[in-house]
């Protein structure tokens, strides 16, 4: 496992892809928004 394996961080993070183990920046804004929203109910 390392930079050339495309289901690592650091493989996504290497060949400059998203997936699973590296969600785009948005979705994970997403999902903190969608948890905070849960948590006050």
């Amino acid at each position: 496992m390392g930079k050339g394996d495309r289901k690592t961080r650091r493989g996504k993070l290497f060949m400059g892809t998203y997936g699973a183990r590296r969600p785009k920046p948005g979705k994970i804004a997403k999902r903190k928004r969608q948890a905070a929203e849960t948590g006050k109910k």
